[in-house]
C-alpha cells in the first residue's frame, strides 16, 4: 500500500523517518567482489549518504532520499544494486532511470567500474544512439540497465527490455525527469514491471509531481534527507 503520509508534506522538502547510519563499507555485509570493487574505485569510508541509504535499499525497502548532485548518491544506488542481484541470472534486475543521456551513461560507467569484479554487465539505454545495436545488447540480457525514460519504454514496449525478472527500479534525479515532460513515460514503465518490484527515488527537490509518484507506486517508503 502506498504510503498516504506523504501527501500533507509541503512541496520543497520530505521529513525523514529513518536514521540509523552505516559508517563503514565494511560493516554493510557486502559480498567480497563488490567491496573489492567498491575499495578499488577509490572510496575509502561512505558519505552521509551512503551511510544512511545503502542499507535500507539493500534490506528491500522502497526508499526516497532527498540529495544533492555530488553527495554520493549514484554509488548508494549502484552499490545497493549489485549487492541484490544475482550475476548467474543473464536477465535485466536493475532498471535506473535518468534525466539526460549523459547522467545515464556516467551511471552506467559507476555501475561497470563498481561491479567490475563481479561478472556483471550494464547496458546504458539512451536515445540518439542505434535501436538495433540496443536490441541485440538488450538480448545479451544484462544485469542492469540504465537509460532515458524514452529509449527504456521504447524497448520495453517492443518487448527488447524483459521486464520479468526486475527487482528493483531507480529513479534518479527524479524532480529533472518530471520537470522535462517524462512523467507519461514513466507512469507507463511502472505498468510493466512485476508488482514485488522494489522503487529508489532519488531527487534533490521534492516538487507535487514528484510526491505523487511516491504515492502512487511505493510502499511505505523509508525517507531520508541529506
Amino acid at each position: 500500500m502506498a504510503d498516504k503520509g506523504l501527501e500533507d508534506i509541503e512541496a520543497g522538502q520530505i521529513e525523514s523517518n529513518y536514521d540509523e547510519t552505516t559508517d563503514s563499507f565494511d560493516s554493510m555485509n557486502l559480498r567480497s567482489e563488490l567491496l573489492r570493487g567498491v575499495y578499488a574505485y577509490g572510496f575509502e569510508r561512505p558519505s552521509a549518504i551512503q551511510q544512511r541509504a545503502i542499507m535500507p535499499v539493500i534490506k528491500g525497502n522502497d526508499v526516497i532520499a532527498q540529495a544533492q548532485s555530488g553527495t554520493g548518491k549514484t554509488a548508494t544506488f549502484a552499490i545497493a544494486a549489485l549487492q541484490k542481484l544475482d550475476p548467474n541470472i543473464k536477465a535485466c534486475q536493475g532498471l535506473i532511470l535518468a534525466p539526460t543521456r549523459e547522467l545515464a551513461q556516467q551511471i552506467q560507467k559507476v555501475v561497470v567500474a563498481i561491479g567490475d569484479f563481479m561478472n556483471i554487465e550494464c547496458h546504458a539505454c539512451i536515445g540518439g544512439t542505434s535501436v538495433r545495436d540496443d536490441m541485440k545488447a538488450l538480448q545479451d540480457g544484462p544485469q542492469v540497465v540504465v537509460g532515458t525514460p524514452g529509449r527504456v519504454h521504447d524497448m520495453i514496449q517492443r518487448r527488447m527490455l524483459k521486464t520479468d525478472s526486475m527487482k528493483m527500479f531507480i529513479l534518479d534525479e527524479a524532480d529533472e525527469m518530471l520537470s522535462r515532460g517524462f512523467t507519461q513515460q514513466i507512469y507507463d514503465i511502472f505498468q510493466f514491471l512485476p508488482q514485488s518490484t522494489q522503487v529508489v527515488l532519488l531527487s534533490a527537490t521534492m516538487p507535487q509531481d514528484v510526491l505523487e509518484v511516491t504515492t502512487k507506486f511505493m510502499r511505505e517508503p523509508v525517507r531520508i534527507l541529506v
